[in-house]
Protein backbone atom coordinates (compact mmCIF):
# COMPACT_ATOMS: atom_id res chain seq x y z
CA UNK A 1 0.00 0.00 0.00
CA UNK A 2 1.49 3.49 -0.74
CA UNK A 3 1.71 5.67 1.91
CA UNK A 4 3.31 9.14 2.34
CA UNK A 5 5.41 9.96 5.26
CA UNK A 6 7.83 12.67 6.19
CA UNK A 7 11.64 12.44 5.75
CA UNK A 8 13.58 11.53 8.67
CA UNK A 9 15.85 12.67 11.23
CA UNK A 10 19.54 13.10 9.66
CA UNK A 11 21.26 9.92 10.30
CA UNK A 12 23.89 10.15 13.04
CA UNK A 13 27.49 10.95 11.72
CA UNK A 14 29.24 8.18 10.50
CA UNK A 15 26.24 5.50 10.94
CA UNK A 16 26.42 5.39 6.81
CA UNK A 17 28.55 6.92 4.44
CA UNK A 18 25.93 6.73 1.69
CA UNK A 19 27.91 9.45 -0.64
CA UNK A 20 31.51 7.10 -0.49
CA UNK A 21 29.03 4.03 -1.12
CA UNK A 22 27.17 5.75 -3.85
CA UNK A 23 30.93 6.92 -5.43
CA UNK A 24 32.13 3.18 -4.84
CA UNK A 25 29.68 1.70 -6.72
CA UNK A 26 29.47 4.33 -9.83
CA UNK A 27 33.41 3.82 -10.15
CA UNK A 28 33.57 0.14 -10.27
CA UNK A 29 29.92 -0.08 -12.40
CA UNK A 30 29.27 2.93 -14.70
CA UNK A 31 32.18 2.51 -17.39
CA UNK A 32 30.78 5.92 -18.81
CA UNK A 33 33.14 8.44 -16.80
CA UNK A 34 30.58 10.81 -16.48
CA UNK A 35 31.18 12.02 -13.22
CA UNK A 36 30.11 11.62 -9.73
CA UNK A 37 26.15 10.48 -9.59
CA UNK A 38 23.79 12.92 -8.02
CA UNK A 39 24.00 13.89 -4.56
CA UNK A 40 19.43 13.51 -4.48
CA UNK A 41 16.96 12.36 -6.89
CA UNK A 42 14.96 15.08 -8.93
CA UNK A 43 11.36 15.69 -8.52
CA UNK A 44 9.95 14.16 -11.88
CA UNK A 45 7.08 15.87 -13.46
CA UNK A 46 4.11 14.78 -13.24
CA UNK A 47 3.48 14.51 -16.82
CA UNK A 48 7.00 12.60 -17.49
CA UNK A 49 5.30 10.02 -14.97
CA UNK A 50 2.14 9.93 -16.76
CA UNK A 51 3.48 9.66 -20.14
CA UNK A 52 5.43 6.27 -18.82
CA UNK A 53 2.47 5.16 -16.57
CA UNK A 54 4.31 5.83 -13.23
CA UNK A 55 2.13 8.49 -11.78
CA UNK A 56 0.88 7.34 -8.61
CA UNK A 57 0.41 10.66 -6.07
CA UNK A 58 0.91 8.95 -2.89
CA UNK A 59 4.65 7.90 -4.17
CA UNK A 60 7.33 9.51 -1.72
CA UNK A 61 10.23 10.82 -3.43
CA UNK A 62 12.43 7.53 -3.85
CA UNK A 63 9.61 6.06 -4.85
CA UNK A 64 8.32 7.73 -7.71
CA UNK A 65 11.96 7.90 -8.39
CA UNK A 66 12.38 4.48 -8.54
CA UNK A 67 8.89 3.38 -10.03
CA UNK A 68 10.29 5.55 -13.41
CA UNK A 69 13.68 3.77 -13.24
CA UNK A 70 12.33 0.45 -13.53
CA UNK A 71 9.47 1.61 -16.27
CA UNK A 72 12.37 2.79 -18.53
CA UNK A 73 14.38 -0.93 -17.80
CA UNK A 74 11.16 -2.32 -19.17
CA UNK A 75 10.71 -0.27 -22.27
CA UNK A 76 14.18 -1.10 -22.91
CA UNK A 77 13.33 -4.61 -22.80
CA UNK A 78 10.13 -4.21 -25.22
CA UNK A 79 8.41 -5.91 -21.91
CA UNK A 80 4.80 -5.86 -22.01
CA UNK A 81 3.15 -3.17 -19.26
CA UNK A 82 1.75 -4.59 -16.21
CA UNK A 83 -1.96 -3.33 -14.55
CA UNK A 84 -2.96 -2.41 -10.78
CA UNK A 85 -6.13 -2.60 -9.37
CA UNK A 86 -7.36 0.78 -7.90
CA UNK A 87 -8.14 -0.30 -4.18
CA UNK A 88 -10.44 2.67 -3.79
CA UNK A 89 -12.57 1.53 -7.19
CA UNK A 90 -11.78 -2.33 -7.48
CA UNK A 91 -14.02 -2.20 -10.77
CA UNK A 92 -11.09 -0.45 -12.30
CA UNK A 93 -7.70 -1.91 -14.03
CA UNK A 94 -5.29 0.81 -15.04
CA UNK A 95 -1.96 0.20 -16.59
CA UNK A 96 1.28 0.59 -14.59
CA UNK A 97 4.87 0.80 -16.02
CA UNK A 98 6.35 -0.48 -12.86
CA UNK A 99 5.19 -3.71 -13.38
CA UNK A 100 5.00 -6.28 -16.46
CA UNK A 101 2.08 -8.35 -17.74
CA UNK A 102 1.19 -11.70 -15.96
CA UNK A 103 1.94 -13.61 -18.78
CA UNK A 104 5.18 -11.96 -19.00
CA UNK A 105 6.06 -12.68 -15.36
CA UNK A 106 5.48 -16.49 -16.20
CA UNK A 107 8.60 -16.32 -18.15
CA UNK A 108 10.89 -15.07 -15.46
CA UNK A 109 11.20 -11.51 -16.96
CA UNK A 110 11.10 -9.68 -14.21
CA UNK A 111 14.83 -12.43 -12.95
CA UNK A 112 17.81 -10.67 -14.66
CA UNK A 113 18.88 -14.06 -16.35
CA UNK A 114 17.10 -17.42 -17.19
CA UNK A 115 19.22 -18.55 -14.69
CA UNK A 116 18.08 -16.65 -11.63
CA UNK A 117 14.76 -17.20 -12.71
CA UNK A 118 15.13 -21.04 -12.21
CA UNK A 119 16.82 -20.18 -9.08
CA UNK A 120 13.20 -18.11 -7.78
CA UNK A 121 11.24 -21.35 -9.22
CA UNK A 122 12.92 -23.72 -7.18
CA UNK A 123 12.69 -21.87 -4.46
CA UNK A 124 8.91 -21.45 -5.28
CA UNK A 125 8.28 -25.35 -5.38
CA UNK A 126 10.29 -25.98 -1.89
CA UNK A 127 8.71 -23.31 -0.28
CA UNK A 128 8.43 -22.99 3.48
CA UNK A 129 5.24 -24.41 4.90
CA UNK A 130 4.14 -20.82 5.41
CA UNK A 131 6.08 -19.22 3.71
CA UNK A 132 4.93 -15.42 2.48
CA UNK A 133 5.27 -15.42 -1.07
CA UNK A 134 3.04 -13.10 -3.05
CA UNK A 135 3.45 -14.23 -6.43
CA UNK A 136 2.01 -11.99 -8.60
CA UNK A 137 4.57 -9.36 -6.69
CA UNK A 138 7.25 -11.48 -7.48
CA UNK A 139 6.71 -11.50 -10.82
CA UNK A 140 5.13 -8.67 -12.12
CA UNK A 141 5.99 -6.15 -9.98
CA UNK A 142 9.49 -4.58 -10.92
CA UNK A 143 9.48 -2.44 -7.40
CA UNK A 144 9.71 -5.51 -5.04
CA UNK A 145 12.12 -6.24 -3.32
CA UNK A 146 11.56 -10.07 -3.77
CA UNK A 147 12.51 -10.52 -6.92
CA UNK A 148 15.69 -7.77 -6.27
CA UNK A 149 16.66 -10.60 -3.26
CA UNK A 150 16.93 -13.33 -5.87
CA UNK A 151 18.34 -11.00 -8.68
CA UNK A 152 21.22 -10.08 -6.07
CA UNK A 153 21.57 -13.31 -4.28
CA UNK A 154 20.21 -15.82 -7.39
CA UNK A 155 23.52 -16.19 -8.70
CA UNK A 156 25.53 -17.28 -5.76
CA UNK A 157 22.92 -19.98 -4.85
CA UNK A 158 24.70 -22.89 -6.85
CA UNK A 159 28.25 -21.44 -6.84
CA UNK A 160 29.71 -21.88 -2.92
CA UNK A 161 32.97 -20.36 -3.94
CA UNK A 162 31.34 -17.22 -5.94
CA UNK A 163 29.11 -16.73 -2.96
CA UNK A 164 32.42 -17.15 -0.38
CA UNK A 165 34.03 -14.37 -2.04
CA UNK A 166 30.79 -12.92 -2.03
CA UNK A 167 30.35 -12.70 1.55
CA UNK A 168 33.76 -11.52 2.03
CA UNK A 169 33.40 -8.51 -0.09
CA UNK A 170 30.30 -7.59 1.67
CA UNK A 171 31.11 -8.69 4.92
CA UNK A 172 34.82 -9.08 5.58
CA UNK A 173 35.95 -11.56 8.06
CA UNK A 174 32.31 -12.84 9.38
CA UNK A 175 32.44 -15.67 7.03
CA UNK A 176 35.52 -18.45 5.88
CA UNK A 177 33.20 -20.56 3.89
CA UNK A 178 29.31 -20.51 2.49
CA UNK A 179 27.29 -23.57 2.62
CA UNK A 180 23.91 -22.59 2.28
CA UNK A 181 22.05 -19.18 0.64
CA UNK A 182 17.70 -19.83 1.66
CA UNK A 183 15.41 -17.57 0.86
CA UNK A 184 12.19 -15.93 2.48
CA UNK A 185 13.56 -18.47 5.84
CA UNK A 186 12.45 -19.31 9.08
CA UNK A 187 13.45 -21.91 10.96
CA UNK A 188 9.44 -22.11 12.46
CA UNK A 189 6.79 -19.79 11.82
CA UNK A 190 4.55 -19.71 15.13
CA UNK A 191 6.81 -22.14 16.63
CA UNK A 192 7.23 -20.89 20.42
CA UNK A 193 10.62 -21.85 20.28
CA UNK A 194 11.21 -18.88 18.38
CA UNK A 195 9.04 -16.01 18.29
CA UNK A 196 5.57 -17.91 17.69
CA UNK A 197 4.87 -15.42 15.19
CA UNK A 198 5.64 -15.38 10.96
CA UNK A 199 9.04 -13.37 11.05
CA UNK A 200 11.13 -14.25 8.59
CA UNK A 201 14.18 -13.08 6.40
CA UNK A 202 14.51 -12.34 3.12
CA UNK A 203 17.93 -14.26 2.62
CA UNK A 204 19.93 -16.15 5.31
CA UNK A 205 23.24 -16.83 4.27
CA UNK A 206 24.76 -19.62 5.97
CA UNK A 207 28.42 -21.20 6.59
CA UNK A 208 31.32 -21.39 8.74
CA UNK A 209 33.10 -18.10 10.29
CA UNK A 210 37.07 -18.07 10.18
CA UNK A 211 37.38 -19.99 13.89
CA UNK A 212 35.70 -22.61 12.87
CA UNK A 213 32.10 -21.50 14.48
CA UNK A 214 28.82 -22.11 12.51
CA UNK A 215 27.05 -18.65 11.25
CA UNK A 216 24.41 -17.17 10.16
CA UNK A 217 23.57 -13.55 8.21
CA UNK A 218 20.20 -12.89 8.30
CA UNK A 219 19.13 -10.24 5.83
CA UNK A 220 16.35 -7.39 5.34
CA UNK A 221 16.08 -5.93 1.72
CA UNK A 222 14.33 -3.28 1.01
CA UNK A 223 13.84 -1.08 -2.62
CA UNK A 224 11.39 1.49 -3.05
CA UNK A 225 9.73 0.15 0.52
CA UNK A 226 10.15 2.48 2.90
CA UNK A 227 10.46 0.61 6.09
CA UNK A 228 7.23 2.02 8.15
CA UNK A 229 5.06 -0.97 8.44
CA UNK A 230 1.85 -0.82 10.48
CA UNK A 231 3.11 -2.54 13.49
CA UNK A 232 1.60 -5.72 14.69
CA UNK A 233 0.12 -6.48 18.18
CA UNK A 234 2.29 -6.46 21.20
CA UNK A 235 3.64 -9.92 21.26
CA UNK A 236 5.06 -11.35 24.31
CA UNK A 237 7.33 -14.09 23.05
CA UNK A 238 9.34 -10.80 21.66
CA UNK A 239 9.37 -8.99 25.29
CA UNK A 240 10.71 -12.72 26.49
CA UNK A 241 13.79 -13.11 24.20
CA UNK A 242 14.28 -9.31 24.24
CA UNK A 243 14.67 -9.64 28.30
CA UNK A 244 17.01 -12.89 27.99
CA UNK A 245 19.50 -11.53 25.05
CA UNK A 246 21.82 -9.82 27.35
CA UNK A 247 23.67 -6.50 25.89
CA UNK A 248 21.54 -6.44 22.42
CA UNK A 249 19.11 -3.15 23.65
CA UNK A 250 19.84 -0.59 25.58
CA UNK A 251 15.97 -0.45 26.74
CA UNK A 252 13.80 -3.87 25.89
CA UNK A 253 10.66 -2.04 27.41
CA UNK A 254 11.16 0.81 24.89
CA UNK A 255 7.88 1.41 22.65
CA UNK A 256 9.54 2.69 19.90
CA UNK A 257 10.96 -0.80 19.18
CA UNK A 258 7.51 -2.17 18.58
CA UNK A 259 6.57 1.06 16.62
CA UNK A 260 6.36 0.93 12.82
CA UNK A 261 10.16 2.37 12.48
CA UNK A 262 11.56 -0.83 14.23
CA UNK A 263 9.08 -3.78 14.08
CA UNK A 264 10.36 -5.28 11.86
CA UNK A 265 13.95 -5.47 12.43
CA UNK A 266 13.12 -5.62 16.19
CA UNK A 267 11.15 -8.91 15.82
CA UNK A 268 13.54 -9.92 13.28
CA UNK A 269 16.85 -9.33 15.96
CA UNK A 270 14.01 -11.39 18.75
CA UNK A 271 13.99 -14.55 16.05
CA UNK A 272 17.80 -14.18 15.54
CA UNK A 273 18.50 -14.39 19.12
CA UNK A 274 16.18 -17.34 19.94
CA UNK A 275 18.16 -18.97 16.61
CA UNK A 276 20.94 -19.03 18.60
CA UNK A 277 19.33 -20.45 21.99
CA UNK A 278 18.08 -23.40 19.45
CA UNK A 279 21.77 -24.33 18.71
CA UNK A 280 20.46 -23.16 15.64
CA UNK A 281 24.21 -21.60 15.60
CA UNK A 282 26.70 -20.99 17.33
CA UNK A 283 27.09 -17.04 16.01
CA UNK A 284 25.11 -14.68 13.84
CA UNK A 285 24.39 -11.47 12.34
CA UNK A 286 21.35 -9.07 11.15
CA UNK A 287 21.86 -7.30 8.03
CA UNK A 288 19.82 -4.91 6.48
CA UNK A 289 20.42 -3.78 2.48
CA UNK A 290 18.84 -0.55 0.67
CA UNK A 291 19.82 2.19 -1.90
CA UNK A 292 21.23 4.64 -0.27
CA UNK A 293 18.71 7.05 -1.63
CA UNK A 294 16.13 5.73 0.37
CA UNK A 295 16.13 7.82 2.88
CA UNK A 296 13.00 6.44 4.90
CA UNK A 297 14.49 3.10 4.70
CA UNK A 298 17.72 4.08 6.09
CA UNK A 299 16.17 6.25 8.39
CA UNK A 300 14.41 3.41 9.82
CA UNK A 301 17.24 1.27 10.34
CA UNK A 302 19.12 4.60 11.90
CA UNK A 303 16.61 4.79 14.20
CA UNK A 304 16.71 0.89 15.12
CA UNK A 305 20.73 1.18 15.59
CA UNK A 306 20.04 3.62 18.45
CA UNK A 307 18.32 1.32 20.30
CA UNK A 308 20.97 -1.37 20.41
CA UNK A 309 23.76 -1.44 23.15
CA UNK A 310 26.82 -1.89 20.60
CA UNK A 311 25.23 -2.33 17.34
CA UNK A 312 28.70 -3.17 15.68
CA UNK A 313 30.24 -5.44 18.56
CA UNK A 314 26.76 -6.58 20.27
CA UNK A 315 25.72 -10.06 21.11
CA UNK A 316 24.28 -10.24 17.20
CA UNK A 317 25.65 -7.63 15.27
CA UNK A 318 23.20 -5.00 13.48
CA UNK A 319 24.97 -4.07 9.81
CA UNK A 320 23.28 -1.58 7.56
CA UNK A 321 24.61 -1.61 3.96
CA UNK A 322 23.48 0.20 0.68
CA UNK A 323 22.60 -1.33 -2.52
CA UNK A 324 25.32 -0.15 -4.27
CA UNK A 325 27.88 -1.37 -1.52
CA UNK A 326 25.93 -4.98 -2.29
CA UNK A 327 26.72 -4.51 -6.58
CA UNK A 328 30.35 -3.33 -5.85
CA UNK A 329 31.04 -6.45 -4.01
CA UNK A 330 29.34 -8.37 -6.77
CA UNK A 331 31.37 -6.89 -9.23
CA UNK A 332 34.48 -7.20 -6.95
CA UNK A 333 33.57 -11.16 -6.27
CA UNK A 334 33.98 -11.70 -9.68
CA UNK A 335 30.94 -10.76 -11.50
CA UNK A 336 31.38 -7.81 -12.71
CA UNK A 337 28.82 -7.82 -15.71
CA UNK A 338 26.13 -9.34 -13.30
CA UNK A 339 27.09 -6.15 -11.21
CA UNK A 340 27.04 -4.05 -13.79
CA UNK A 341 23.26 -5.49 -15.23
CA UNK A 342 22.08 -4.88 -11.40
CA UNK A 343 23.32 -0.91 -11.09
CA UNK A 344 21.93 -0.23 -14.12
CA UNK A 345 18.94 -1.97 -13.46
CA UNK A 346 18.20 -0.83 -9.80
CA UNK A 347 20.17 2.15 -9.22
CA UNK A 348 21.83 4.39 -12.33
CA UNK A 349 20.10 7.68 -10.96
CA UNK A 350 21.37 9.07 -14.05
CA UNK A 351 18.91 7.78 -16.84
CA UNK A 352 15.99 9.90 -14.68
CA UNK A 353 18.41 12.89 -15.75
CA UNK A 354 18.79 11.94 -19.49
CA UNK A 355 14.90 11.20 -19.40
CA UNK A 356 14.39 15.31 -18.10
CA UNK A 357 16.93 16.21 -20.55
CA UNK A 358 14.76 14.47 -23.51
CA UNK A 359 11.40 15.31 -22.10
CA UNK A 360 12.61 19.02 -21.84
CA UNK A 361 14.56 19.25 -25.03
CA UNK A 362 10.92 17.70 -26.68
CA UNK A 363 9.32 20.64 -24.81
CA UNK A 364 7.38 18.18 -23.01
CA UNK A 365 6.05 20.09 -20.08
CA UNK A 366 5.82 24.49 -19.19
CA UNK A 367 6.01 25.44 -16.09
CA UNK A 368 2.35 26.04 -14.84
CA UNK A 369 3.28 30.07 -13.89
CA UNK A 370 4.51 30.31 -17.42
CA UNK A 371 0.89 28.57 -18.59
CA UNK A 372 -0.82 30.82 -16.41
CA UNK A 373 0.49 33.96 -17.82
CA UNK A 374 -0.05 32.96 -21.68
CA UNK A 375 -1.46 35.89 -23.05
CA UNK A 376 -5.66 34.94 -23.22
CA UNK A 377 -5.24 36.55 -27.32
CA UNK A 378 -2.67 33.18 -28.56
CA UNK A 379 -3.21 30.65 -30.49
CA UNK A 380 -4.39 27.73 -29.82
CA UNK A 381 -1.33 25.09 -29.04
CA UNK A 382 -1.40 21.62 -30.28
CA UNK A 383 -0.07 19.73 -27.07
CA UNK A 384 -0.76 16.23 -28.23
CA UNK A 385 2.60 15.56 -29.14
CA UNK A 386 3.62 15.74 -25.18
CA UNK A 387 1.47 13.17 -23.98
CA UNK A 388 3.23 11.09 -26.86
CA UNK A 389 6.42 8.26 -26.10
CA UNK A 390 9.45 10.07 -26.98
CA UNK A 391 11.33 7.67 -30.01
CA UNK A 392 14.70 6.55 -28.32
CA UNK A 393 17.37 4.33 -28.74
CA UNK A 394 19.19 3.16 -25.63
CA UNK A 395 22.18 5.04 -26.43
CA UNK A 396 20.08 8.27 -25.39
CA UNK A 397 19.36 7.50 -22.47
CA UNK A 398 22.29 8.67 -20.60
CA UNK A 399 23.36 12.00 -18.99
CA UNK A 400 23.06 14.31 -22.25
CA UNK A 401 23.89 17.30 -20.37
CA UNK A 402 26.96 15.64 -18.52
CA UNK A 403 28.37 14.28 -21.81
CA UNK A 404 28.11 17.90 -23.64
CA UNK A 405 29.77 19.26 -20.45
CA UNK A 406 32.69 16.41 -20.59
CA UNK A 407 33.27 16.96 -24.45
CA UNK A 408 33.21 20.61 -23.91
Amino acid sequence: MDINIPLPPPTDAGSLNETGDILAAHNTLDPSGLGAPPSHLPLIPEVARRRHHVFVPADHRFKAAARFLQALWREDRDLPIGTHLDRANPHRVRRLGSRISIAAGRTGANFMTPSIAAVAARALAYREPGAAYDIGRLRTNLLSSQPLAFNLFGPLAADPALATRFMAELFPDALAEVTDILFEHSPGRGDARFTADRTAFDVVVRGTAPSGARALICIEMKYSEAGYEPAPPPNPRHTEIAHTTPGLFIAPDDPTLTGPACQQLYRQHCLTAAMLTAGLADTATLAFIAPAHNQLAHGAAATYNRHLTDPAAGPIPFIPLTLEHAFTALAAAGIPVQAATLHRRYTDWWLLDGELELAMGAAAFVPAAEALAAPTHMPTVDTTSASKPINRSRSQRTRPATRARAAA
